[in-house]
């Protein structure tokens, strides 16, 4: 019943033209080979089995843990650095429990890299890394547990 309900008030002859336009999308179930977030919370990053309470570099292939000890406004080129180390195209920031902003000469150091560098939020950075790395792609995330 609803069903007519929704052909009476949209006639399938006026979507003709949009059924032209769009393009019908397939999803495909993909699952990361290397290391995923498996949870996270106030002070923590589990990834895999193991629990992390210290700022960590996350790629799909390795983790650093400690990394940034002193925390992100510490942040300096030689953190910058060690996260190009992978050779990703992209880089993650998670800065903490809200976004903040590293310095434009440190932002300097991936755009002169030609590398892309998205600054979000710890939890954001974790959820955007695991679609990532399922995905395949060469991400690294500097991640600030809080």
């Amino acid at each position: 019943m609803h069903h007519r309900r929704a052909q009476t008030l949209l006639p399938s002859r006026s979507l003709a033209p949009l059924r032209r336009l769009i393009t019908p999308l397939k999803f495909h179930l993909s699952t990361a080979t290397g290391n995923i977030v498996t949870g996270f919370g106030e002070g923590w990053v589990r990834v895999g089995a193991q629990e992390y309470r210290e700022n960590l570099l996350l790629t799909p292939e390795a983790v650093v843990s400690p990394w940034a000890g002193d925390g992100f406004d510490a942040l300096g080129e030689s953190h910058f650095r060690e996260m190009l180390a992978s050779s990703p195209e992209v880089v993650l920031l998670g800065t903490g429990r809200t976004i903040r902003f590293p310095p434009p000469p440190l932002q300097r150091i991936m755009i002169e890299a030609r590398v892309g560098l998205e600054i979000m939020d710890t939890a954001a950075a974790c959820r955007t890394y695991n679609i990532l790395a399922a995905e395949g792609r060469r991400v690294a995330a500097g991640l600030i547990v809080v």
